[in-house]
């Protein structure tokens, strides 16, 4: 790889496009952009914010509950444009009273500039513009003001959030059966509920409707034996021609009391893409309501080389948007629960396919109070924490929440010889009480294991026959990396004296783990003490944290490349990150793209527009068909294949790192909240190149792929 600092690129085929420079665009409170749209009933409607206090009806906004919000916006130009003041105005709503105006303030800071005016009244309605002066064409235009209205309850930092939204779809095909019945396709799965309008010349007669996420011989499949939905309902008509709303019944378990409940506005969903009616002579109009987080379709792109590869980038995109149904990033439908792992994941993919940030925060923050079993999940809190920051330059969320993540990081579990045991020690309730369980945490390494939820015979689990020990190196590579990141956290929050002590226990949990794990002889790591058994877990955990040194990480990294797809789609994030890590780039490439049983594609072969739960039915016979934590290779593409990563908090520095194996082509945009990044790599033998648009206000340090600059 060659190293390039952005000063120095236009030397290489590196080529950067300039935009005339206009006025602050993408304006956030408290990372929020469309604060002034108000929605009723979950549809979008044209009323203002100040139209409410007159309006009849049910009405949903955005609600901030900071006392002293912040702000974010997008610097206008284009690389190497640099803001150098900026000048923000506040003021009330309707009277347009100045309340306050920051004046111009010398630096470049566009991300997360908080509120420092008297704390803002509850319920009511203010608007604020930014300007900004940049060191290529000296004072802007003031932006479009944004508006936004308070909650009725403040205080100094509250995560706000968008309600949830509704879109209605029209059918994509339909087909008409032998049995006068017709099937209609909606494209997609979604979570939803179905609108009909339906003719009955007498009334009295009945309409039978399946709903469904599968068919099976042309028909909705009406005995799922995974925990894929159907249902079948019963309309009872009137005369005459009348609309019906299918009413979606609760399922015991996706509403159970730890479940995240439907809003009222909302009502139930279910996930459906099929909708079989009989008696369709009476079928005058058909639509589905889907329901999600606000999403843009249109923020993200990806194209490339590879169809396949092109396939599985939209399922994952698309599994973002439709699995934000709750509000709240959940385990798809079965459970409707938050879990760390599939929040993690879902966490990168959303960072990657839009520019909202309020939902994982918010998943986080849920998290923190009701956290899960897994060990390791518990420590991967602090993961998402940091990844909230560096993705947004926002630290309130690490201010308020220090406390809780320092207890995740889980040191009272640690032994004399500097590792964490989980069985060794009694897990009194000090410890379940610090981190909020009432219940004991058990290690997991990855999911389902062998003998568990009806495996089908010959499939041992996805955990690569990982051997549980009293010392778990899995469990350990996690401690070390949150003990890291909370060392970082803590140095951020200029608390000295903690970053100091953490990054002491995470440099002895390293010796720790070196001394205890590696196989000297067999160049890898073992699962634990006691045992010689070298899973693919244990070593894709200690190359991507990084635990292995620089001597035996190319012998790791064979040892990673040598087990395959020996996990579940949860693992394959973090596989494919070590192998893009350990310069496994092709490998990680070939297994995107792989059409075997424990591939993506097989994921839309089975005929799921979600990703799925399991690779197939046949590793997990409780499966879902609408589970985002499969989604890996939505945030593995733009952030590893494609190489644009941060490097500081907000984005202010960005590292283009690309790794396109084989990929002849491949062009994508990224948003971030300093704006879109656009990149195209071209590898053929003729030409080798990367062209960039980056947004102005960022920095950027690029490594080419040998060879590239070679022609231009």
């Amino acid at each position: 790889m060659r190293r390039l600092f952005l000063i120095l690129a236009l030397a290489f085929p590196v080529f950067l496009t300039a935009r005339p420079a206009g006025c602050p665009t993408g304006l956030m409170t408290d990372l929020v952009e469309h604060t002034e749209s108000v929605w009723s009933n979950g549809f979008l409607t044209d009323l203002q914010l100040s139209d409410l206090p007159k309006s009849l009806g049910s009405f949903q906004t955005v609600e901030i509950r900071s006392l002293h919000p912040s702000f974010s916006w997008i610097v206008p130009g284009r690389y190497p444009a640099r803001q150098t003041a900026r000048q923000i105005v506040l003021c009330g709503i309707p009277s347009g009273e100045v309340i306050w105006d920051s004046g111009w303030v010398g630096d470049n800071r566009s991300t997360a500039v908080r509120y420092e005016g008297k704390a803002l009244e509850p319920n009511k309605i203010y608007s604020w513009k930014v300007r900004v002066k940049t060191d290529s064409d000296g004072e802007s235009e003031w932006s479009a003001a944004r508006f936004f209205k308070t909650a009725g309850e403040l205080s100094e930092y509250a995560t706000p959030s968008y309600p949830l939204v509704k879109e209605e779809q029209g059918p994509v095909l339909q087909a008409s059966l032998t049995d006068g019945s017709v099937l209609y396709d909606f494209g997609r799965d979604a979570f939803g509920q179905l609108r009909l309008t339906l003719t009955s010349r007498t009334g009295g007669d009945t309409v039978r409707v399946h709903l469904g996420e599968r068919v099976k011989d042309g028909r909705v499949l009406r005995n799922p034996t995974t925990t894929v939905r159907y249902q079948l309902h019963e309309i009872a008509l009137k005369k005459g021609t009348h609309t019906y709303k299918v009413v979606i019944p609760p399922d015991k378990r996706s509403t159970g009391p730890a479940a995240v409940k439907m809003p009222e506005y909302i009502g139930e969903v279910l996930p459906f893409r099929y909708c079989e009616v009989e008696g369709s002579q009476a079928v005058k109009s058909i639509s589905r309501e889907a329901v999600s987080y606000p999403f843009d379709m249109e923020a993200a792109s990806f194209n490339c080389s590879d169809q396949t590869l092109d396939q599985i980038w939209d399922l994952c995109r698309y599994s973002v948007k439709a699995t934000s149904f709750t509000g709240l990033f959940v385990d798809g439908d079965r459970e409707r629960i938050p879990y760390e792992a599939d929040a993690l994941i879902s966490q990168l993919c959303h960072y990657a396919a839009d520019r909202e940030y309020t939902l994982s925060r918010r998943t986080i923050e849920y998290l923190l109070d009701y956290p899960t079993w897994p060990t390791e999940w518990i420590l991967q809190a602090v993961l998402m924490a940091w990844n909230d920051y560096f993705f947004t330059g926002d630290k309130r969320l690490l201010e308020q929440q220090y406390g809780i993540l320092s207890a995740h990081c889980m040191e009272t579990l640690i032994q004399k010889n500097g590792l964490i045991s989980t069985t060794l020690v009694p897990q009194e309730g000090s410890f379940l009480e610090s981190i909020r369980r009432k219940e004991k945490i058990r290690d997991i390494v990855d999911w389902p294991h062998s003998g568990s939820l009806g495996l089908a015979p010959g499939y041992g689990g996805e955990d690569d026959g990982f051997e549980y020990t009293d010392y778990n190196a899995v469990v350990n590579a996690y401690a070390f990396r949150a003990l890291t990141l909370m060392g970082r956290i803590a140095s951020e929050l200029q608390k000295s004296g903690d970053a100091e002590e953490l990054s002491g226990t995470a440099t002895r949990m390293k010796t720790a783990f070196q001394k205890n794990f590696f196989d000297r002889k067999n160049k890898c790591y073992v699962d634990g003490i006691g045992t010689r058994h070298a899973s693919l877990h244990t070593n894709m955990f200690a190359l991507l944290f990084g635990l292995v040194p620089e001597k035996y990480r190319e012998k790791v990294t064979k040892f990673i490349i040598s087990r395959g797809m020996a996990c579940s789609v949860y693992g394959s994030q973090f596989l494919l990150e070590a192998l893009y890590d350990g310069d496994g780039a092709q490998v990680a490439l070939d297994l995107m793209t792989d059409d075997s049983l424990r591939s993506w594609y097989n994921m839309i072969r089975c005929g799921s527009t979600i990703t799925l739960e399991a690779w197939d039915d046949s590793f997990k016979p409780n499966q879902d068909w609408n589970h985002l934590w499969g989604a890996a290779p939505g945030n593995i593409i733009p952030f590893k294949l494609m190489g644009v990563e941060p490097l500081e908090p907000g984005f202010s520095k960005v590292r283009i790192r690309p790794q396109p194996g084989n990929l002849e082509h491949a062009e994508m945009s990224l948003p971030t909240i300093r704006g879109t990044i656009k990149m195209k790599i071209e590898n053929t033998p003729q030409r080798r190149s990367v062209s960039l648009e980056l947004p102005a206000n960022m920095e950027a340090e690029i490594v080419l792929p040998d060879g590239f600059g070679l022609d231009s």
